[in-house]
């Protein structure tokens, strides 16, 4: 009995198109020094709560749906007494995609999330760290096609961070540009 594993369409495009060509663009000699994207991380604060646990419950269950990972709270690291903030009170949630989830996430909010927002012209491409991570952040989590728009009663944000092996700022952008990451200023190839 033969097992057939899944691959994504975003792994498949990676091994025979991206590889290729970032090795034409920086001369490497191995496609293992070709930077991969290692991780994404989804994370998101919930303004208010301090004073309303439930929020960050449905904080959780949103990223759960939309990550298709069960997400974590995060918690306050210190006490700040202007905010009423205690050490160790849930005030957000997080979660962490690799693998074939990180795949499959990356290519859902390219081909279908980042197309529904507003006004949308394409992300920004100076939110590149110097270390070949990108962050991006959403203001609404409606853009998920996962998110029931009558259900939810705010409407908040998130930051999304893509965190990949390359070395600097430019590996990073043409990493993402070819995994389909659609960035405002496209940068010529002959700059």
């Amino acid at each position: 009995m033969a097992t057939t594993t899944y691959k994504p369409r975003l792994a498949d495009k990676y091994t025979a198109e991206v590889v290729p060509a970032l090795m034409k663009k920086f001369g490497y000699t191995s496609i293992m020094q070709a930077p991969k994207l290692l991780k994404i991380c989804l994370n998101r604060g919930v303004n208010g709560a301090v004073s309303d646990k439930k929020l960050v419950d449905v904080a959780v269950d949103e990223l759960t749906t939309i990550s298709g990972q069960k997400a974590v709270a995060t918690m306050s690291k210190k006490d700040i007494s202007n905010f009423k903030l205690r050490k160790n009170m849930p005030i957000g949630a997080r979660v962490t995609l690799r693998g074939v989830k990180m795949y499959e996430f990356l290519d859902r909010f390219v081909s279908v999330s980042l197309p529904r927002v507003r006004d949308f012209k394409g992300v920004n491409d100076k939110a590149f760290d110097g270390r070949g991570n990108y962050t991006l952040g959403i203001t609404e989590q409606i853009i998920f096609p996962e998110i029931d728009i009558d259900k939810v009663n705010r409407i908040t944000g998130m930051d999304i961070t893509f965190v990949t092996s390359a070395h600097t700022n430019e590996e990073a952008y043409e990493l993402l540009k070819e995994l389909g990451m659609p960035f405002k200023n496209a940068k010529k190839d002959n700059q």
